[in-house]
């Protein structure tokens, strides 16, 4: 029997952020296809695009060019505000009480024990689920023998580092992320239409994948090759117990055939990379491409002040980080990519910026986001953990780029 646990954490509350949204939808229909009934099949999503206001074709959703609608029919288990990193580990860790303390109401989690195979598909930022807070699951999970064989895809920027130099290779679990600990993924398949982006690059190709192929001959080694050598714009990653890659991907992603509707539109999409580009730099490219294809003075006036905001509001943002680390510091801070090791201060100094900079918005904020490293590099060469959030926290005071209303 294979569990799933489908999920992505955090706030999207942007029609810019499609991707994150697209790539779970059609992941559920290609475990549905493959024969996982919905009982075993845990959907997480915010759920906020489908009938956006900037969405062209209301309900509807799709993964790649002229690609099929897969919105209809997907589960909806946690949306909107339940999405977050403390209700999907209670989740996948089976633990019922923790999900009704935190929403307010029972909630589906995954049941399994262990002769089970767990497959998690997580579209996160680093910064929400930390790394040591995954890790602690897993290793909970693995001593209550929650699982028998467990697998994660993760997709995000830098989203090697949930793993790297922290996954165990003896409590069976393997893991394969789209980019390294120290670099951007990347979004593909621009829509003109939309004005935005259907998909990201390392979840397109796994998922095509899984349209075309015979999952019951295919093992999970095969699809990490094959995304590994598709995805050219960033270094597709391998961590844990790699010998659960030599079993077929069909013992955690559905035994069935998958329907011949989906692997035609698989065998017949475009190229992804023909148009990729870092994830943190769309918001301000689609924000660009409102402006050029304007109708009117009146609708281009319109886009152009949200321009505007967005490069202000970026800015502000890139003010804050450097006053946080000092000016001296921060160009070369920001070129350093140092290893993450303590993690207690990184993890105090982002809970610190969410609580005295809730204007920020951080678990949106691109450039906050790729600017995290300076708080990574910060705490492994030179500030102390309480030096650090007590200048975060005096830095924030009385600047109203930090305040709810930004």
């Amino acid at each position: 029997m294979a569990m799933t646990t489908t999920g992505i954490s955090g706030d999207s509350s942007s029609f810019n952020v499609i991707p994150l949204q697209a790539d779970i939808c059609h992941a559920y229909h290609v475990m549905s296809n493959h024969g996982i009934p919905d009982d075993q099949i845990v959907v997480m999503m915010y759920d906020d695009i489908a009938n956006n206001k900037e969405n062209p074709y209301k309900g509807n959703i799709i993964n790649q060019p002229n690609g099929t609608n897969v919105y209809p029919g997907v589960l909806k288990d946690y949306t909107k505000k339940e999405v977050t990193p403390k209700v999907f580990l209670s989740v996948l860790s089976g633990d019922q009480e923790g999900v009704e303390k935190l929403i307010g109401r029972k909630g589906k989690v995954i049941n399994s024990g262990p002769n089970d195979h767990v497959f998690v598909y997580l579209l996160t930022m680093v910064l929400q689920l930390h790394a040591p807070a995954l890790q602690k699951t897993i290793l909970k999970m693995y001593e209550n023998k929650r699982y028998g064989k467990m697998v994660f895809y993760v997709e995000a920027c830098e989203s090697g580092s949930m793993f790297a130099k922290l996954l165990p290779k003896n409590i069976s679990v393997y893991a394969t992320t789209a980019s390294n600990p120290h670099e951007s993924s990347y979004a593909c398949y621009f829509d003109k239409h939309r004005n935005t982006y259907l998909g990201d690059c390392y979840s397109v190709f796994w998922l095509q994948d899984s349209d075309k192929e015979n999952l019951q001959q295919e093992t999970l080694q095969k699809q990490f090759q094959v995304v590994k050598n598709e995805t050219k714009t960033s270094h597709v990653m391998e961590y844990g117990n790699l010998t659960i890659a030599t079993m077929t991907v069909a013992q955690f992603q559905g035994q069935q055939s998958g329907k011949p509707d989906a692997a035609y539109n698989a065998r017949t999409a475009p190229n992804p990379l023909v148009d990729a580009m870092p994830s943190r730099q769309v918001p301000l490219f689609l924000k660009q491409q409102k402006v050029k294809n304007a109708k009117s003075l009146e609708e281009r006036k319109a886009a152009e002040k949200e321009l505007t905001s967005l490069k202000t509001f970026y800015q502000e943002t890139q003010k804050l980080f450097m006053d946080i680390v000092g000016r001296d510091d921060y160009f070369r801070l920001r070129t350093q990519r140092l290893s993450i090791s303590k993690w207690e201060c990184y993890e105090n100094a982002v809970t610190q910026l969410e609580t005295s900079c809730p204007g920020m918005r951080l678990s949106q904020n691109d450039i906050a986001l790729e600017h995290l490293y300076l708080l990574v590099n910060t705490c492994e060469t030179s500030y102390s953990d309480k030096k650090l959030t007590s200048a975060i926290k005096t830095l924030s005071e009385n600047r109203p780029f930090c305040q709810e209303s930004n």
